[in-house]
Parts: structure tokens; C-alpha cells; sequence
């Protein structure tokens, strides 16, 4: 009799259900217990990761052993970001059946780079980027590639503004943002080939949004110097305060002097989705390229990024190659194949992330959230007001509003008011410049945040304030 031989890779199907089983209890504990779980950690960092430095292992473990070691003591100490507290940077998502959806993806491990292997699902996902054009107000002809996160999604874009541009010849390509504009973007410059003195940073005003006058201005005395502007980049939605851009304003400018026109739409984009949203940005629809991050603005888990394209053939032309082990390309306007899009050929399944919830709730359930995320930063931002030592230094454009202490010059103060704030661990906050002085942030973009959380965070500023002024 041959005895059949055990393969450690392959767990038999009881193996499998036993640890999902174990795992499905871990994390719903986890999830369940996230309202009463501080919002951020005090403990050494430093020691912590010593702590979990290890040799390569040679031999397994028990599966509950590590899950012991995961949850209970890696876990902990890390900021609270799928909690209703976290108010800080940009909050992400991570709603739960994108977590299934992740568990099916990497399942059933179908490959979707290339049309051919995966029909259906390739479909899927877009079904997914189609979806997002629609919200984002593209037409016919646009199209767009699911990315990691806003930063490959920049990188992508100015590699196609590069190749639409300025061909083959970069030496004198100038592109233009604003002093607030998300640093991936001048990080993606140099990956793509610029020196850092090919970015220009202009100037912001009062409400820090870019001066397109002086944008003109700039442009103008870079053509006169024989050097090539090709890019223009705006925000809706900055990371520092939350300000748009005017978009009308830049996509003008942009029409009139031939440049692309990119909009870093990763924090504000799917505000699209609401009135105020859509008032605030518009224009949106006019740019040649928009970076939207879906673990942002839909709730999703991190490493969730897209980049859309008023012409799908602008990333193409930038992305296609060929090899002679490649199935023949799509040229079919109803396909795609999405390794022609972008650098990736070896991708993940991602969009299955963002199918599974938007098919489940539909697209209502989404814009009801953040329409309250609206309401809730233009709550929080009254209470700010009612507090006397306390002054608002940028309002809410978005979801995002920022203040400091009065008669505070060096923001030593304020400053100690966030280190206040945070220790009660109720919520997380995070501090920024503004005009050179030093502000706390508020970021309500959690789908888990609700008016109680941030009575919480109101409660807890004025309490700060009262420490941090009485010690004063």
C-alpha cells in the first residue's frame, strides 16, 4: 500500500477551516473591542521592534502561538488607525468585507495583468475604474489603473505627462505645484527623471491655495528662459490643511499654455460624491490625470491607491511594451489589459477589494458617510470657536480643520495642548504648519467615527486647554 505523502504547504481542508475559524474569532474580538482600545500607544517603540527582531526559522511554529504573538502583543502597540478615534494625518479605512475580499483574492490567486488569464475577474476590476470615472465626471475614452496608494498613482502620472509632453527629451521639462502639495509629488519627479530644481513650489494664499497668477507668472519666465513647462499639478484635498485648489482656475491656464493638467485628488476626490464636495472641486473633471485613494475617501484598507486618465491611451502609450513570451494585447476599446497601463506586470488582485463592498451597499451608503464625515468636521470646528483661549487657523473645506492656542508666537504651547489631548488616548491628533506656525490637525475620515467620538474629542481638547493654560 502507498501511504500518501504530507506536504506542509498544502493543510488538509479540516486545517483550513480550523485556522480560519481561529482567525475569523481573533479578528471579530478585534474589531469589536476597537471602540474601547486606546487611540494611540505609549510604549518604547524602539524596544518593541528589538523585541521582535528574529533569525530566519528553520522549522514551524503552532498557529495559535503566533497568532498569540500577532494580536496580543504586536498589535497593541501601534496607532489605533481602524478606530473611531484616529483623527490623525488621513485616516484610512478598512471596512470588513474588503478584508474578505482580500481573503478570496489571494485564494483563489488568479493573475489579472493580463486580459487573457482572467477575463471575468480583469472585468471586475474595470467595472471598478469605469465606476470611478463616472464619479469623477470622465467620459467616454477615459480610463485608469488601480495602484498602491497616491504616490505610485502621482508617479504614474507624470510618467505619462512626460511622454504626452515632452517625448524623449527631459533636460528642460518644468513642472509646477503649490508649497502645499503632497511631497510623493516631488518625489515622483526624480524617480521619473526631473532634478528637484525642475519642480517649481508656488506660493499659497490666504487659503492656501496656489496662486494661479503667479503660476502664470512663473510659467511665462520659464518659456522666456528656453526652458519646456509640461505639468501642472493642484490639489483637492491637501494634506496639511485640507485646501483645494482652483481647479477651473488651473485647468484654464493649463488649456491656454498646452500643459497637462494633474489633479492629487487623494484625500478629497470622492467627496465628489456629495454636494459640497462636488461645489468645492470644481473643475475636477477638466484634468488630464486624477490620483484618487479609495483607502481613503471609500473607507478601504490601506494600500489601496487609482489613477484615472481623461485618455486611457495617454498611459498606454506611456506604459506598453511587449515580450515575445506575452499573449497578444487587447485592442478592443470594450477590454483591457492592465499590465499596459502602468509598471506593474506582477500585481495583486485588487480590485475585488473595492467590488465586493461597492456591489454589497451600493454607492448610496458610501455618500451618506461622507456627508456625515462633513457634518461632523463643521461640528467639531464650532466647538473650536466656543473655546476662548483656542483660535481656528484653516476651516473645513473638506473634512479637515486645524487650530492653536491665542497668543502662542512659537507654538510651544499649542504643541504641548496636542500631547495633552492625545494622552487621553480618546483620540489621535496630529500637528502640521501653517504660515510657519505650528497647528493641530483634525481629520474626520473614519467610517467608524460618529458624533459620540468626536463629543469625546471636543471634551478632551477643553480639558487640555484648561491644563495646558493653567500651567501657563
Amino acid at each position: 500500500m502507498i501511504r500518501k505523502r504530507r506536504y506542509p504547504l498544502e493543510p488538509t481542508a479540516e486545517e483550513m477551516r480550523d485556522m480560519l475559524e481561529q482567525v475569523s474569532e481573533r479578528i471579530i474580538a478585534h474589531i469589536d473591542s476597537l471602540e474601547s482600545q486606546p487611540a494611540s500607544y505609549d510604549s518604547d517603540g524602539r524596544l518593541v521592534a528589538k523585541d521582535f527582531a528574529e533569525a530566519v526559522p528553520t522549522s514551524g511554529s503552532d498557529f495559535e502561538t503566533l497568532l498569540d504573538r500577532l494580536f496580543d502583543d504586536a498589535t497593541p502597540h501601534s496607532y489605533n488607525t481602524a478606530g473611531p478615534g484616529y483623527l490623525a494625518y488621513i485616516p484610512g479605512g478598512g471596512i470588513f468585507p474588503s478584508a474578505i475580499a482580500d481573503l478570496i483574492a489571494n485564494a483563489i490567486n488568479r493573475y489579472v495583468g493580463v486580459w487573457i488569464a482572467a477575463p471575468a475577474l480583469v472585468q471586475l476590476e474595470l467595472n471598478v475604474i469605469r465606476w470611478f470615472c463616472e464619479i469623477v465626471g470622465y467620459g467616454s475614452g477615459s480610463g485608469g489603473v488601480l495602484t498602491s496608494g497616491g504616490s505610485l498613482s502621482n508617479l504614474t502620472a507624470i510618467v505619462a505627462a512626460r511622454r504626452e509632453r515632452l517625448g524623449d527629451d527631459l533636460q528642460n521639462g518644468v513642472i509646477y505645484t503649490s508649497d502645499q502639495t503632497h511631497h510623493s509629488v516631488r518625489k515622483s519627479a526624480v524617480v521619473a527623471g526631473f532634478s528637484e530644481s525642475a519642480v517649481r513650489h508656488i506660493e499659497t494664499d490666504e487659503f492656501q491655495q496656489i496662486r494661479v497668477d503667479q503660476l502664470r507668472d512663473e510659467i511665462q519666465i520659464d518659456l522666456a528662459a528656453g526652458r519646456a513647462p509640461f505639468l501642472i499639478v493642484g490639489s483637492a484635498g491637501t494634506t496639511n490643511t485640507g485646501a483645494v485648489d482652483d481647479l477651473e482656475g488651473l485647468a484654464n491656464l493649463a488649456q491656454k499654455e498646452g500643459l497637462w493638467f494633474h489633479v492629487d485628488a487623494a484625500y478629497g476626490g470622492f467627496f465628489a460624491l456629495t454636494e459640497r464636495g462636488r461645489r468645492a472641486m470644481a473643475g475636477l473633471e477638466r484634468a488630464d490625470s486624477i490620483t484618487l485613494d479609495p483607502h481613503k475617501g471609500l473607507f478601504l484598507p490601506y494600500g489601496t491607491g487609482a489613477l484615472l486618465v481623461k485618455d486611457e491611451g495617454a498611459l498606454r502609450r506611456a506604459h506598453a511594451t511587449f515580450a515575445d513570451y506575452m499573449p497578444a494585447m487587447q485592442h478592443d476599446p470594450d477590454f483591457v489589459d492592465f499590465c499596459d497601463l502602468s509598471a506593474e506586470l506582477s500585481r495583486d488582485f485588487r480590485g475585488l477589494r473595492i467590488w465586493l463592498p461597492m456591489k454589497l451597499f451600493g454607492l448610496e451608503a458610501f455618500r451618506e458617510a461622507l456627508e456625515e464625515k462633513l457634518e461632523l468636521a463643521d461640528w467639531i470646528t464650532h466647538q473650536l470657536r466656543k473655546i476662548p483661549e483656542v483660535e481656528v487657523v484653516t476651516e473645513p473645506r473638506l473634512s479637515l480643520v486645524s487650530f492653536r492656542l491665542l497668543d502662542d508666537p512659537d507654538g510651544e504651547a499649542t504643541h504641548r495642548l496636542m500631547q495633552s489631548i492625545n494622552k487621553r488616548k480618546n483620540v489621535y491628533l496630529t500637528g502640521t504648519l501653517v504660515d510657519g506656525q505650528f497647528a493641530i490637525r483634525i481629520c474626520v475620515l473614519s467610517f467608524r467615527t460618529h458624533h459620540d467620538r468626536m463629543e469625546l474629542c471636543a471634551n478632551d481638547i477643553r480639558e487640555a486647554v484648561s491644563e495646558v493654560t493653567t500651567l501657563n
